[in-house]
């Protein structure tokens, strides 16, 4: 069984330790120099219902990267506004951390090798192509996200704001799908602009003043008032992580501690921002323009089924932000692992796995799914921690923090270790060989 993932955020990386566990060889294409994408500037997890997706993950047996973020978290159970029991990963020691796992479960990690084209006929990929190679396989991934290239955040942004996808240096996204034939979507926001901001920057926390950065990096969270001439209560309707669309967040500047100093805002003037009390000295690290904007999201969606099979294709599955406007390093795992799981099957010539909706992980892929289907549901965001989905898992009484109860919900559903499992007993063996080295 032969998978290809192409790109290496955390979709990308999940598909292909999924893949790899269900017994297939994967090879993983990334276009940059490092793994994860967005995940090398982001840090925020288990925050509100992506703790009740986190621990499904783990019950299922796809949870070893959400394992990872726990032990590299410098702080635990932290509450901001609108958010509870949230932990917040070191970005600077996460991207080594999911290399050495990957390598360590066989996979072929290639770096900077960018897709732009595949080999495709009457809805099967053969191939994906690269500028020095063509890389054959019998299922594929996609999870080379929704954001960039330069053209598209200079036409629905403020333009390149040189963040960490970098795509002067290593290139723009290409879609897979796209190539393939499939017609692909775009979201927008709530006023029905195509795209939306990311949805925080990043300074450099020796920026801040001393007293600022202490308690930064002793509590993991602070906030700051913004006086009112200042704010921007507008433009919280741009930012993709709608989660974050709150009152409190156009009042304050509110900072995580995730090694740099998140600033959850999707840009704010740098003139302004060091007009404010202990920001005197601030410098932006990711986007290095965050002064004037920050990328566009949600501009090439592929529409898929609930085992993430893009829709026309027979070997092409979807993860991360490829398969909805969803939102989050959380949302991105869950359906890679989902992802490359299926991949595996494929290849091997197996039934897809559709996740119940008994499960909170099952009913966010088929209610994203029945959501990019209507006219209003492309314009929305989804995200267990916040904003609409999280209301409706409140609503259906699947949030909650019991992980007991958790795993009984997953036992109940018949899944318990079901991506941790091979799909033959070649792979069995294969797996022991390797529990043994």
């Amino acid at each position: 069984m032969r998978v290809l993932v192409i790109g290496g955020g955390w979709a990308g990386c999940a598909a292909a330790l999924s893949a790899a566990r269900a017994g297939a060889a994967v090879v993983l294409l990334e276009r940059t120099d490092a793994l994860l994408g967005t995940g090398l500037v982001g840090g925020i997890m288990r925050n509100n219902g992506r703790f009740t997706a986190t621990e499904e993950a783990i019950s299922l047996g796809g949870g070893e990267l959400f394992e990872l973020c726990d032990r590299i978290s410098r702080h635990r159970n932290v509450a901001f506004p609108g958010h509870a029991h949230a932990s917040l990963y070191d970005v600077a020691l996460a991207e080594p951390a999911v290399r050495r796992k990957l390598v360590e479960a066989g996979i072929d990690v290639r770096l900077q090798s960018r897709a732009h084209d595949c080999r495709a006929v009457d809805g099967v990929i053969s191939a994906v192509i690269t500028r020095d190679e063509e890389f054959e396989a019998d299922a594929f991934v996609e999870a080379t996200g929704t954001a960039g290239p330069q053209a598209n955040c200079q036409k629905y942004g403020n333009g390149c704001v040189m963040c960490v996808l970098r795509c002067p240096t290593f290139g723009g996204r290409v879609s897979m799908a796209a190539k393939a034939g499939v017609k692909e979507l775009m979201g927008g926001t709530a006023v029905g602009t195509i795209g939306s901001m990311s949805g925080s920057c990043k300074l450099l926390k020796e920026s801040l003043a001393p007293e600022l950065a202490e308690t930064l990096s002793r509590t993991g969270v602070a906030m700051v008032p913004i006086p009112e001439s200042m704010q921007k209560k507008d433009a919280l309707v741009l930012k993709a992580c709608q989660q974050y669309a709150l009152k409190e967040y156009a009042e304050n500047i509110i900072l995580l501690d995730t090694g740099h100093a998140k600033l959850m805002a999707a840009y704010f003037p740098l003139e302004k921002l060091r007009q404010v009390p202990g920001f005197e000295n601030a410098r932006y690290e990711d986007p290095y323009s965050g002064g004037v904007g920050n990328s566009i999201r949600y501009l090439a969606i592929s529409p898929r089924d609930d085992s993430l099979r893009v829709q026309g294709m027979d070997n092409l599955f979807c993860a991360g932000e490829k398969a909805g406007p969803l939102v989050g390093h959380t949302e991105a795992i869950v359906t890679g692992v989902l992802a490359g799981h299926n991949a595996a099957r494929r290849a091997a010539s197996r039934e897809l796995l559709v996740l119940p909706t008994t499960l909170a992980i099952g009913d966010a892929i088929a209610h994203v799914r029945e959501q990019m289907n209507t006219p209003q549901g492309l314009f929305k965001k989804y995200t267990f921690s916040g904003s609409v989905y999280f209301q409706r898992m409140q609503e259906l009484g699947m949030y909650t923090t019991d992980i007991r109860a958790i795993r009984q919900r997953v036992q109940a559903a018949g899944l318990t270790g079901v991506f941790a499992r091979p799909l033959s007993a070649a792979a069995e063996v294969a797996a022991a060989r390797q529990q043994d080295r």
